[in-house]
């Protein structure tokens, strides 16, 4: 299932997010900002009623393109993001280097 994913953003902090029929969230990806060019992915939540179904990967990716088009650099740090950076060597050139 796609789902309609938004994304917040305000140079500190950030999310992708997906609102239920109530405006409330029910999915969201969130992050903040270390350097102008590199975000720190921090948090991971999907609403019971969601789980299963691959949200969180659609949040990921949403962060992932994000990235890319922004030319940043992405250190995970929920362990959502851990475990995606070490199954996809593919996203290796958005990886931090660890400082």
């Amino acid at each position: 299932m796609i789902m309609n994913i938004q994304h917040q953003d305000d140079r500190q902090t950030g999310a992708f997010f997906l609102l239920s029929e109530q405006g409330e969230r029910i999915a969201e990806m969130t992050y903040f900002w270390n350097t102008a060019d590199c975000i720190s992915i921090d948090h991971t939540f999907v609403d019971h009623t969601l789980r299963g179904q691959g949200i969180a990967k659609q949040l990921f990716d949403a962060a992932i393109t994000f990235a890319r088009e922004q030319h940043i650099k992405v250190i995970p740090i929920c362990s959502y993001a851990v475990v995606m950076f070490q199954r996809d060597q593919t996203l290796h050139d958005i990886l931090a280097e660890p400082s």
